[in-house]
């Protein structure tokens, strides 16, 4: 099944039950009931703050974040959910770095669980570049339930994928 592809790394037993739950048309059901609303944070001013608000209380150290936005452009074929960047320019004699963060605009109609754990995934990159031990550490850190929330992350984009929109 194509649209499994976003679970097809995860054990044989979880893709089955995933398999499961598309071909008997219960998916959005198992999603809308463990994440009955979608999140309230729609304009990129409120998705800054929000940004900055998980930044302070869990990564003080880390570098200034520049700009926090949905972006309509981010492509899911190349797993891209969500995206960091940092560009530097040469201004007078000084060397400027900016740190951006683009969530893919698919989230606007996401649960905020799922928000979190984009933001957080996004976050740990301030600190951790690779996906490695250290990487997923600050996440659990900062979201002890991200492994769970990045699986239901993925059940989402299998069930928006099928169907549309999870909250019609």
């Amino acid at each position: 099944m194509k649209v499994l592809k976003y679970v097809n790394h995860y054990p044989v037993h979880i893709v089955e039950q995933v398999e499961s739950l598309v071909k008997e048309n219960k998916l959005a059901d198992y999603l809308r009931n463990k994440y009955p609303h979608k999140h309230t944070i729609n304009n990129e001013k409120a998705l800054y703050d929000y940004v900055q608000d998980y930044k302070k209380r869990y990564i003080k150290q880390s570098s200034p974040i520049s700009r926090v936005s949905y972006d309509p452009k981010l492509q899911l074929v190349k797993h891209a959910l969500g995206t960091h960047t940092y560009v530097s320019r040469v201004q007078g004699s000084k060397l400027k770095a900016k740190q951006e963060i683009r969530i893919a605009s698919l989230f606007k109609e996401a649960p905020q669980a799922m928000l979190d754990m984009i933001v957080v995934h996004e976050l740990a990159h301030l600190k951790e570049k690779e996906h490695n031990k250290a990487f997923y550490k600050l996440c659990l850190h900062m979201q002890p339930e991200y492994h769970q929330l990045e699986l239901d992350t993925r059940l989402f984009l299998i069930e928006t994928e099928l169907n549309g929109s999870l909250y019609k």
